[in-house]
């Protein structure tokens, strides 16, 4: 046997090559596949936004001024104002707006009492995740 023949001769490295390539492309396309088919790809989007929201309550008029402060903006459609303990008079008070750095609604709180909780939620359009963005906690 020749050795300079044996190892100058260069055939088999395309198939190998090839071969190896298919495998990859094949194990990609399964991934991409199998991510849209279980769900995982429409969960990306659901991520909760990154803001700050402040709070001034009056107590002599009930009245509770609730400022996006900085942050993501939002689509006000997606937030809702949840009381714990106590109610809130317009839940939706954000929703047809676009909540940016600035923004604020007042909304009126009745049956409030110390260590009562309001919170901001934030809801996806799929409704399939929720997060709550701030919470205020009453404190007489």
């Amino acid at each position: 046997m020749d050795i300079k023949k044996f190892l100058s001769e260069s055939r088999a490295v395309s198939p190998v090559i090839g071969v190896i390539l298919m495998v990859a492309i094949t194990v990609i396309l399964a991934a991409v596949i199998g991510t849209f088919v279980l769900g995982l790809g429409d969960q990306v989007g659901d991520t909760a936004p990154q803001a700050s929201f402040s709070f001034s309550y009056d107590e002599t008029s009930g009245d509770l001024i609730v400022t996006h402060e900085s942050g993501d903006a939002i689509d006000g459609d997606l937030l809702t104002i949840a009381g714990s303990g106590l109610t809130v008079d317009d839940p939706d008070a954000f929703a047809g707006t676009d909540v940016k750095a600035g923004s604020s609604v007042t909304v009126t709180l009745s049956g409030v009492d110390n260590g009562d909780e309001v919170r901001l939620v934030w809801t996806s359009e799929s409704g399939s995740n929720s997060a709550t963005l701030q919470k205020y906690t009453y404190n007489a």
